[in-house]
């Protein structure tokens, strides 16, 4: 006779859901959770605040699926959702989703598998992004860098052959991370608005001796939603700044500022352009003040020469942006 399995036993995964106003996507996001081919799982939903039916749709899954835990909080962002998810989760690893995005069936199976074979702390998987506004599937071969990873694994950062902070992406979505190996280095989000993974993304992957990855596509982003936040960046086009000065703060925090200090400035350029290229409206003018004014000086890239930096475009733009009379 099988010994049934204790409630307190560890799940393999936990699932971390921060919901906000999700109703529209939010059953395709759960169903392609529940139906992992992976069954040891729980599946941790945290609402923000939401005023729409995202809490009536999740407690209805609840009631169907006893691994569903609903949790509700105060409306405080996906950073403190995050957060609050992996302060309840007991799992052998963590994973996180959007309540826009989904998974492959074998997601879970896949990567906690390959995982567990290498004693991994972080694994990154292949992703694409489904395009709302067309209905179709993009290939998005930047956000696993390959060509910049050692043949063998598992693998450290100082392995890779280009920019730490760009060989991946600094999202959650595509990656599992090993819960005690979090809990060790005590890695949370930032609790912004926006660019609130971005710390407890890149603090992983420079944190961790043994990263893995699963070439195959796994995942899909949900892209040219009206309603997400990164379409309505102008509430809060600070934060990109506010996190990557709580990246350097921790990077020093571990001696690792000195060993890193090229690529961070680097990506620095590189992460305060994109936002600025991507913003509308008028908070362009006012970051872009900002940049000139401060946030350049702050993140130490004008202490530099051309020659210090990786992309040439780039630093001609910053070039432009620094010399121009009309910012």
């Amino acid at each position: 006779m099988k010994k049934e399995k204790l409630e307190t036993e560890k799940p393999k995964v936990s699932v971390i859901i921060p919901v906000y106003n999700g109703e529209r996507y939010l059953k395709q996001c759960m169903d392609s959770i529940v139906g992992q081919t992976l069954k040891d799982i729980e599946i941790l939903c945290v609402d923000d605040g939401s005023s729409d039916k995202s809490l009536e749709i999740m407690e209805s899954y609840m009631h169907r699926d006893k691994r569903i835990k609903v949790i509700c909080q105060k409306n405080s962002g996906a950073g403190a959702a995050r957060n609050k998810g992996m302060s309840l989760a007991k799992g052998e690893y963590l994973s996180f989703l959007d309540a826009d995005d989904f998974f492959e069936p074998d997601m879970l199976e896949q990567t906690y598998k390959k995982a567990k074979k290498q004693n991994a702390q972080v694994l990154v998987f292949g992703s694409d992004q489904y395009r709302e506004d067309l209905r179709t599937f993009c290939q998005v071969g930047w956000t696993l860098r390959k060509h910049a990873l050692p043949p063998y694994r598992p693998m450290d950062h100082r392995t890779f052959t280009e920019n730490v902070f760009k060989v991946f992406v600094g999202w959650t979505w595509d990656k599992l991370f090993e819960r005690e190996f979090v809990q060790g280095y005590k890695l949370n989000f930032q609790e912004q608005r926006t660019s609130n993974d971005l710390l407890f993304v890149f603090m992983a992957i420079v944190l961790a001796e043994r990263i893995e990855i699963e070439e195959k596509i796994l995942v899909h982003q949900r892209r040219n939603n009206p309603k997400s936040l990164s379409n309505t960046r102008e509430r809060s086009w600070q934060c990109f700044y506010e996190a990557l000065t709580a990246l350097r703060i921790n990077l020093v925090k571990y001696g690792l500022y000195y060993e890193l200090e090229k690529d961070f400035i680097n990506y620095a350029l590189h992460f305060s352009l994109w936002n600025l290229n991507t913003l509308q409206g008028e908070k362009k003018k006012e970051l872009c003040k900002m940049l000139k004014k401060r946030w350049f000086r702050e993140l130490g890239i004008t202490e530099h020469k051309k020659e210090y930096f990786y992309d040439q475009i780039e630093y001609e733009q910053y070039r432009e942006i620094t010399r121009s009379y009309f910012w």
